[in-house]
């Protein structure tokens, strides 16, 4: 049986999902293609999806193509999204990527192909609604032949209804470009046959060098025939039947049996009872396994090579492996650069919503969660303000949970400047706890995250004392002296005390007189804040790489606005008629780039961005990000609000 592991991807309203549904009804999984606008796709199963028309968690569904078994990968549109987009790029054998031909390439278009060609993705390129008016194939094609790449070669007819003979000019002239054995013959004028040139097509695609091109209408299924017969015939097919087991997961969910983590089986076969290597755990044990086929996601005793398969009893978080999958040039995400406070509609159902958000955060790693439990507060960091509307619609379904979200922040972080130390030992002080901490904190290299050394103290204060010393440290540093999360520091332990375990005569453990974990977790807060605010901190805010595609008429307007925004201009270059230009723009003045370049550039502008670096901020007021609950720099406060 051969395998296509095939995404639909596409900027949003391009028409992707509508062509997943186009060729689910063609193959005779449904009974009528279902409606984006009626709320009725089979592969939009959210309410929030239905309601609003768009995709937002990637979907599997499959069909049969002959001898031939898809499965279909429909991804987000929403520029919210692309890291959705992203992961499950890197499971598939190739993708079509789905461009209206009303509106042409479009700035979420570009960062799709980019995101395809960095992970090594063939692809094929489908122009959609030709039945509309304003279609026009012609400078649809143009587009993409400028924008995205230079070997996309149309192998069906204007109208989708007839296609291009593989033996014409044009098309073995485009071939040759990517084929040596081609270009040779055509040189030499020797007769070419189609069945190489389909040959030739088919290597080339699958090295990424060649994008076949398709036409037609998703709504009416016009040229979607031929869109099928090239899908079977050019792009490459999954391979690797044997050898041992290897695996990608791409997604998480839960349905009313419990977690499921959805797996692209790279070789070998996984069966239920098997005992398997996660990345980065010991063996764990499958207990069940469903697979995705044109009859729906079926219970199954095994899953094999080429397959994707929701498997349960396994643990794994999106991106890890079981095994060694082949390498592909993955992409990891950047952090966000947006932040918001989550809060309840109903006080007393803020525990469900701590709980709710956990699985979130389990299931995607676009949850970017950091919950703080002495303040009571949950802080999402976010890539686009559609994701507060996705988290709060999941909560409620899910869990019956309403929430509502503060205005959205620019996720700023402080950097330590020097060295600190302070220390606080037992009774004195005011010192409530039965545990007694010395810490220093010291600036590290960018990137090096947030150390924690026990120092002189191993084998002097129990390990679990000094665990809960880290855990107490780490949730302290969610807040710096100006209320960011710190990192890229290294703290230290220096001394310690605390009082053996003991009881009073008669009597079992008496904690009125012994250390306790707690001790040293409520303790370390108090000292490692003392420690910062000797060393210092600086506040950094994110600053985005930005490319954008201008047309010549527009670019000194565009140059005026990226300097009222604080960019800087890192480079430019002439693209296919178009300038491109590069450089540094802060993360905050994004959504006002994003608000005024269609209206300057005509709607012509393509720009991409996507977090590079953090900078300090510079000029006179620190940001701020206030702080809510007992604060450790305030000793007597969080002494009262933290009692032993």
């Amino acid at each position: 049986m051969s395998l296509l592991n095939l995404g639909i991807v596409a900027h949003v309203d391009a028409g992707k999902t509508s062509l997943t549904e186009r060729l689910l009804y063609e193959a005779g999984a449904v009974s009528q293609p279902g409606s984006v606008d009626a709320g009725t796709t089979r592969t939009d199963s959210m309410e929030l999806e239905r309601r609003r028309g768009i995709t937002i968690r990637a979907a599997v569904t499959s069909l049969r193509l002959g001898e031939l078994t898809v499965n279909l990968l429909d991804t987000p549109g929403h520029p919210d999204f692309i890291a959705e987009v992203e992961r499950s790029l890197a499971v598939l054998d190739a993708a079509v990527l789905v461009v209206s031909s009303v509106e042409g390439v479009q700035p979420q278009t570009v960062a799709i192909w980019r995101a395809l060609r960095r992970i090594g993705v063939p692809t094929m390129i489908f122009l959609n609604k030709v039945d509309r008016r304003g279609a026009d194939v012609d400078r649809a094609l143009t587009q993409v032949r400028q924008r995205l790449t230079p070997h996309a070669v149309l192998l069906t007819t204007a109208t989708g209804q007839d296609a291009v003979d593989l033996t014409g000019e044009s098309v073995v002239e485009a071939v040759a470009e990517v084929d040596d054995i081609i270009a040779t013959r055509w040189l030499a004028g020797e007769t070419i046959r189609a069945r190489d040139v389909r040959l030739a097509i088919r290597h080339a695609v699958r090295r990424a060098e060649f994008s076949p091109v398709a036409c037609g209408s998703a709504i009416t299924g016009a040229g979607v025939p031929h869109l099928r017969h090239l899908l079977a015939a050019l792009l490459p097919h999954s391979g690797q039947p044997d050898g041992p087991l290897a695996g990608t997961v791409f997604a998480v969910d839960r349905d009313a049996h419990g977690r499921r983590a959805w797996l692209r089986l790279w070789s070998g076969q996984l069966r239920v009872r098997d005992r398997v290597p996660v990345e980065g755990t010991r063996r764990q044990t499958v207990t069940g396994i469903a697979v995705s086929e044109p009859a729906g996601v079926l219970d199954r005793p095994s899953a094999s090579a080429g397959q994707i398969a929701a498997v349960r009893g396994l643990p794994a978080r999106i991106g890890q492996h079981i095994g060694t999958p082949p390498r592909r040039n993955l992409y990891r995400f950047p952090p966000p650069t947006r932040q918001a406070l989550v809060e309840p509609v109903n006080p007393s159902q803020r525990l469900a919503m701590f709980a709710g958000l956990a699985e979130l955060a389990d299931e995607d790693p676009l949850v970017d969660l950091r919950l703080e439990e002495q303040q009571a507060q949950a802080v999402i960091r976010l890539h686009g303000e559609v994701q507060k509307e996705v988290v709060a619609a999941l909560l409620e379904e899910r869990y019956g949970v309403r929430v509502r979200f503060s205005d959205t922040l620019t996720a700023c972080i402080e950097r330590v400047v020097g060295t600190g130390a302070a220390e606080d030992r037992v009774k004195e002080r005011g010192n409530p706890y039965l545990a007694g901490l010395g810490l220093r904190i010291e600036a590290a290299k960018t990137g090096h995250g947030i150390e924690f050394r026990p120092g002189i103290e191993p084998g002097r204060l129990p390990p679990a004392f000094i665990a809960a010393t880290e855990q107490g440290v780490r949730a302290a540093l969610h807040h710096g002296r100006h209320g960011w999360p710190v990192t890229d520091c290294t703290v230290t332990m220096t001394s310690s005390q605390y009082w053996p375990r003991q009881s009073k005569p008669h009597q079992k453990f008496d904690k009125s007189i012994s250390s306790v974990a707690a001790d040293f977790r409520n303790l370390a807060p108090v000292v490692i804040s003392a420690a910062l605010r000797q060393a210092g901190t600086r506040v950094c805010h994110p600053i985005e790489r930005f490319d954008v595609n201008l047309p010549h008429p527009t670019v000194d307007a565009v140059l005026g606005l990226l300097g009222r925004l604080g960019a800087v201009i890192r480079d430019t270059a002439a693209a296919g008629g178009y300038l491109e230009v590069s450089g540094d723009v802060p993360s905050s003045r994004v959504p006002q780039l994003v608000a005024a370049l269609p209206d300057l550039t005509g709607g012509e502008a393509v720009l991409t961005t996507h977090f590079d670096h953090y900078a300090a901020v510079g000029g006179g007021e620190m940001p701020e990000l206030p702080r809510r609950g007992p604060d450790p720099g305030e000793r007597e406060g969080w002494f009262r609000a933290v009692p032993r």
